[in-house]
């Protein structure tokens, strides 16, 4: 791709404009703007000014019980993902402002417990044919309960971000979704999208082997035995820092891995995009593929270590066992409000005549941070054994 003869070194060309009056600048209410900030900008204070954001802080990221103030959650997690992604639109000369709040706003639909919360929730809602996507979660959040504006509910958020917070990590067929229509589901989300899912890929590779070494569950030497890229990066900065305590070696080594990792996310994705000579965001979108994505050994680097941590930390004993304990909670909570709905608060009893009780349920457990699930379940066994 060339300009005036010129190699191109970044993606701008296939950026989303920042400009307010192109189609993703759009709101569905009207709203005064303000020459100071960008749409995207407003929408990233937006959403870090939501109460959902702010509960991240007390959402599981992968331990639940296991008591340390140095474990990441959800929100910790976020602020991660973000550094990554800005960094990442920075380099390929795409719209940091939106790849900064797609990043912020990309796990605020999942429930308490992490993963664990989230398989439990589904569970409980196939049995009344529906099903928990924490994308289209997130999407009701900030379109229908953040309650911030006098004229309308939700944060009218732009397009852009509407739009990125369902198809960042996975495409939806239309017809399967005909109530997201609105929302280009036969195009390709824009680059800043894109690279959110693998931001997150490279935030959390990087953060579950740090805090699983943390919590005893994992050894260093284990890790090194086991997972390529992090042997290759520990090896490196081992000759650079000779005797050090391994400790510190291990932590430099989390670093260039999540370097090496987002280093090959931006060279792969400009010249995936250089390949197909794409020049305009439309033809980005156009493409059969996604263009954000990893080398073929960055992806099996990855694919080596997702399997590693599954084996070895998200199903080990301890962490079973602590996913079958929020499982439960979930279930029964869930299985109480069906047969109690007049136990729901107020709000959401008016909502169940639209929504149904199935999804009503599901979206306050969803809402719930971990601390606040398990006063509710106490309460609920409490009420349980009044009656």
């Amino acid at each position: 791709m060339t300009l005036n003869g010129t190699k191109q070194t970044d993606l701008r060309l296939c950026a989303v404009s920042a400009d307010v009056g192109e189609a993703l600048g759009a709101r569905v209410y009207a709203a005064p703007e303000r020459p100071s900030r960008t749409a995207f900008q407003r929408d990233r204070e937006r959403i870090v000014q939501a109460r959902a954001f702010r509960r991240l802080a007390g959402k599981t990221q992968v331990f639940t019980s296991r008591a340390s103030d140095h474990f990441r959650s959800r929100l910790t997690h976020t602020i991660e993902v973000m550094q990554i992604a800005r960094s990442v639109a920075e380099a390929l000369g795409l719209n940091q402002d939106l790849a900064e709040t797609l990043a912020l706003v990309h796990d605020i639909g999942h429930p308490p417990f992490g993963h664990a919360g989230e398989r439990a929730l589904d569970e409980c809602l196939k049995r009344h044919g529906l099903r928990f996507d924490h994308n289209l979660h997130a999407l009701r959040i900030v379109e229908h309960f953040e309650q911030r504006y006098a004229a309308h509910r939700g944060l009218n958020l732009t397009l852009g971000v509407r739009e990125g917070i369902i198809k960042h990590s996975r495409d939806y067929n239309p017809a399967e979704y005909p109530d997201l229509a609105g929302y280009l589901l036969g195009k390709r989300p824009p680059l800043e999208a894109q690279i959110i899912d693998l931001a997150d890929e490279i935030a959390y590779l990087t953060a579950d082997l740090d805090d699983g070494v943390e919590s005893g569950l994992l050894e260093i030497d284990h890790i090194r035995r086991h997972v390529d890229i992090l042997a290759h990066c520990y090896a490196q900065v081992e000759r650079q820092h000779a005797g050090v305590d391994a400790k510190f070696l291990f932590n430099e080594a989390l670093q260039l891995m999540q370097n090496v990792l987002t280093d090959d996310l931006i060279a792969t994705t400009l010249a995936n995009t250089h390949a197909i000579g794409a020049t305009t965001l439309d033809q980005v979108r156009d493409h059969p593929a996604r263009l954000a994505t990893f080398s073929a050994l960055a992806e099996a680097h990855r694919l080596q270590e997702k399997r590693y941590l599954y084996d070895t930390l998200y199903t080990c004993d301890a962490l079973s066992l602590e996913h079958s304990k929020a499982e439960q909670v979930v279930t029964e909570l869930f299985d109480f409000w069906i047969k109690e709905p007049q136990e729901l608060p107020v709000g959401y009893v008016d909502e169940i005549e639209t929504e149904g009780l199935a999804r009503v349920v599901a979206d306050y457990i969803a809402g719930m941070t971990d601390s606040f699930i398990l006063l509710q379940y106490a309460q609920v066994k409490r009420t349980i054994r009044r009656k």
